[in-house]
Formats: structure tokens, C-alpha cells, sequence
């Protein structure tokens, strides 16, 4: 009888500072990827900030640099589409992106008021858009960067049972009078009217 202990290999042994290396290594890597991850996630936020066009019912924050008495935490947009500033009174921003609002309140201030302003503007809260028809609680909900049609559904409380899911169409709020068939992944912006039809069959 062959002695079975002549096919077992001997496992190599790791040295315990090499296997702390190859830990620290691995750990670094998946933490490298984390960082990068959250990065784009940020990065797309921001960009979402910056192009975004503000309107009435829209909420800011408006920071001035060394001047906290200047500085409001959260204001709501007029509907306007001013807001009022200490020093400078209504300044009309809508339309406006937090660039150029920044833009903006920066050459205001810089005009007798301020030597060198420094202006960070930033969205609190966005403006409701609002869902009817073939939902369980239709109304008007707070947007959230990244919604889309089916993620506005399940805050209204998700589709009624004569709900169809084919027949899905939204108005925006700069052209209401054009409605638009959507499909559950469309994305949706502040202000949108979204309307869910009836299924007949």
C-alpha cells in the first residue's frame, strides 16, 4: 500500500512581514477605489449644481467670506424670482446658475460695499415637482438630484392597481403645454408634472 503521505505537497509558508504587506497593499487598493468612486459621485453632484437654472420655490444658502451677518443659511426664491440681500436689497436671480449668481452678488457687493467679496453659493433644496393620476398618493414631493420617473413613483406611494406603466407622460415647467410619453428610467427635473394614465385591459 502506497503511504499517502508521500502526495501531499508542503503549503509554502507566508513570512509574517510579507503577508502584512500583502494586506496593507490590498486594503490600500480598496480604499483607493472607494475614494475614487465617491469622487465621481461628488464630482456629479457638483456638475448637477452648476449647470442647474434656478427658479421660484428653489432654496440657497449664501455664504460671504469674514461676514457672517451677510451670510444667509437658507432662503427661499420669490415667486419673482428675486431674493432679498442685505446692504443690497432684491436682486433678481432666476434662471440663474450658482456660478453666476455668485457672479453676481460678488460685483454687487464689490460696489461700495465690500472691498474683495468672496461669494459661495450653494442649492438647499430644490423645488417640488409633482405626480398625478394612477399613483397611491399623488401630490407635489422635494426633488432630489438623480430622480427619475420610477423613483418618483415610489415616493408617491407607488403605482395604483389600474396603474399603466406604458403610459407614463410629463410636462416641464418651461414648456408645459408639451406633454412627452417617458419610460420608468427618464429622468426627471424641479418643477416636472408627471401624469400616470389608466390601464384598460
Amino acid at each position: 500500500m502506497v503511504n499517502a503521505l508521500h502526495f501531499t505537497r508542503a503549503i509554502p509558508q507566508i513570512p509574517p512581514q510579507e503577508s502584512s504587506f500583502l494586506i496593507h497593499k490590498t486594503m490600500s487598493k480598496i480604499l483607493l477605489s472607494v475614494v475614487l468612486l465617491l469622487g465621481l459621485f461628488t464630482n456629479s453632484q457638483a456638475d448637477t449644481q452648476n449647470n442647474y437654472r434656478l427658479s421660484a420655490d428653489d432654496q440657497i444658502s449664501i455664504s460671504v467670506f469674514g461676514e457672517p451677518d451677510l451670510s444667509l443659511t437658507k432662503i427661499r426664491i420669490a415667486t419673482n424670482g428675486s431674493i432679498s440681500v442685505q446692504l443690497i436689497g432684491q436682486v433678481k436671480i432666476q434662471g440663474l446658475t450658482v456660478v453666476e449668481i455668485e457672479e453676481t452678488l460678488t460685483q454687487l457687493f464689490a460696489d461700495g460695499y465690500l472691498k474683495k467679496p468672496a461669494i459661495t453659493v450653494s442649492i438647499v433644496e430644490y423645488r417640488q415637482f409633482y405626480i398625478n393620476g394612477e399613483v397611491k398618493k399623488p401630490g407635489g414631493y422635494s426633488y432630489r438630484e438623480g430622480l427619475t420617473v420610477e423613483r418618483a413613483v415610489a415616493l408617491a406611494g407607488g403605482f395604483s392597481e389600474r396603474a399603466s406603466k406604458k403610459k407614463i407622460n410629463i410636462a416641464h415647467e418651461k414648456n408645459k403645454d408639451k406633454v412627452t410619453r417617458v419610460e420608468l428610467t427618464t429622468p426627471i427635473q424641479p418643477g416636472d408634472v408627471i401624469t400616470v394614465e389608466e390601464s384598460f385591459f
